[in-house]
């Protein structure tokens, strides 16, 4: 195994009632990759392999390490985000009778509920929290309850809940499902920025192929899962190209959504 590597999973399998959600798997995140992009049709693993990497299920065989040498395996949800492992759920996961601002709060305290309110975060917190609403684009909804964002406003939120909390490893499952088509291009570039201004990588599951698209360019691997398996993986041009991804997924030459 590289020592250069953020994820290494090995053999990985879950079962459900004797149906492999995941077959075998294996999958390798090399240190510098900023985005890798997870494809394929509902019930080829994707969404199972994010409950592994965060905890919410575990395997009945393989492996799985971050940074090289450390088990993400048999941990609490809580214990994998506190090594640096972040997930956003295909629906927003907020506090809607609450400010941005204490939503933000409570993402980076570390104090309980009523103290970490009580206290609105240090300055140092304060400053932190300003910085990432402007980065995904609601500083001025600071103060305006969570509930009342529109769905797109909802997700960027929950994105900078978990960026203030500097995670290594940002999971993101639709992030731009039932957004519109002008929120799909805030939150495409809102992913260029983060990887241009953190060290944060991130790990995307999308059925939009446009989308997809947009966010793959040239650079970033693209990993098909079918059956609980990497079909194949490589660059979007790559993948669209394998003669196993063309019988299974692809229709007059382009990728199709699953």
């Amino acid at each position: 195994m590289s020592t250069a590597n953020l994820l290494y999973v090995e053999d990985l399998t879950v079962s459900f009632d004797g149906f492999r959600a995941l077959n075998n798997l294996g999958l390798i995140v090399e240190s510098h990759e900023r985005i890798r992009l997870l494809i394929g049709p509902n019930g080829a693993g994707k969404t199972t392999l994010f409950d592994v990497l965060s905890g919410h299920v575990h395997p009945v065989a393989g492996r799985v390490l971050f940074k090289d040498s450390v088990s993400l395996l048999g941990r609490s949800p809580h214990a994998t985000a506190h090594l640096g492992v972040a997930r956003k759920f295909q629906t927003p996961s907020i506090f809607p009778d609450h400010s941005l601002m204490e939503n933000m709060v409570l993402a980076a305290g570390r104090k309980g509920l009523r103290a970490t309110l009580g206290s609105h975060g240090s300055r140092n917190d304060r400053d932190r929290i300003a910085a990432v609403l402007a980065q995904v684009g609601l500083l001025d909804q600071a103060t305006q309850l969570a509930g009342a964002l529109s769905h797109g406003q909802k997700q960027w939120l929950e994105i900078a809940m978990l960026l203030v909390q500097d995670p290594a490893l940002l999971l993101l499952d639709e992030p731009v499902a039932g957004m519109t088509r002008a929120e799909k291009d805030r939150t495409a570039a809102l992913i260029d920025d983060i990887v241009a201004r953190t060290p944060c990588a991130i790990m995307l599951i999308e059925h939009d192929m446009e989308f997809v698209r947009q966010v793959a360019g040239r650079s970033h691997r693209v990993t098909v899962l079918h059956e609980g398996a990497v079909l194949s993986e490589g660059s979007l041009e790559h993948v669209q190209s394998d003669e196993r991804v063309v019988k299974a997924y692809l229709g007059r030459g382009q990728l199709v959504e699953a």
